[in-house]
């Protein structure tokens, strides 16, 4: 199944209230894996940034000046996430701007059915926890040394790895691929060669011969006190 990861960074919290979306970063997973197809893209919001919105993400208006609006950019991301379930962090936010933005263009705005929130998966799992996108990072391991700031495309980065371990861990993503990419990479550690292409051969027989039993019996004749005469002393 075809699942599109996204984050957003805007002007402020209230698409309703002359706020606008500045970036958006999508990440492709299929069967819960990454495929490493992305789409990322900055707009121009024409209006000011806020200073508390620019300390959050580091997007100036200088930064921003010369990027697309995105009504010229609508349709290279509809495209790209084509019908796919759309999963965000607090998804409710995240659609109220695309949504908003799509409406200014003329495009019919993304159905919310689609909306995966994992906010809401994490509040299930983890009651009264911290919910923030760092605490949950923190709790299952994921490295979030290289985030700064918030950025759409890392943030999406750090989701998609968040939903695979939400949604089950990493086990439901594996794959024949992958399970051959670790015993590739086992033998590499090991030392040990192995090939997928050479013929299969049968067990060879390891049972002795009757000519192997003869002569094994006239070795042990020719010992001295040999044990394995000896039944008594071996029970």
């Amino acid at each position: 199944m075809r699942e599109i990861i996204f984050d957003t960074e805007t002007t402020g919290f209230d698409p309703h209230n002359g706020d606008r979306m500045v970036e958006i970063g999508c990440v492709e997973m299929i069967d819960r894996v990454m495929t490493g197809e992305t789409y990322h893209c900055y707009y121009n919001p024409q209006r000011a940034m806020p200073a508390a919105a620019e300390q959050v993400h580091g997007l100036s208006d200088i930064f921003l000046s010369d990027k697309p609006l995105f009504a010229e950019k609508a349709a290279e991301f509809l495209r790209f996430i084509g019908d796919a379930p759309l999963v965000a962090h607090n998804a409710s936010f995240d659609f109220g701007f695309i949504n908003m933005e799509l409406e200014k263009c003329g495009h019919t705005p993304v159905d919310t059915a689609r909306m995966i929130d994992t906010i809401a998966i994490a509040r299930v799992k983890h009651p009264g926890a911290k919910m923030s996108l760092d605490a949950l990072c923190t709790r299952y391991g994921i490295d979030r040394s290289h985030r700064v700031k918030h950025g759409a495309l890392l943030d999406a980065e750090l989701l998609a790895h968040l939903y695979i371990e939400l949604t089950g861990g990493r086990q439901i993503g594996l794959s024949l691929v992958e399970e051959s990419e670790r015993e590739e990479s086992h033998d590499r550690a090991t030392g040990i060669e192995t090939h997928s292409d050479r013929p299969f051969r049968k067990a060879r027989p390891h049972q002795p011969s009757v000519e192997e039993l003869e002569r094994h019996s006239a070795f042990i004749t020719g010992i001295k006190d040999a044990l394995w005469n000896d039944t008594g002393r071996l029970s």
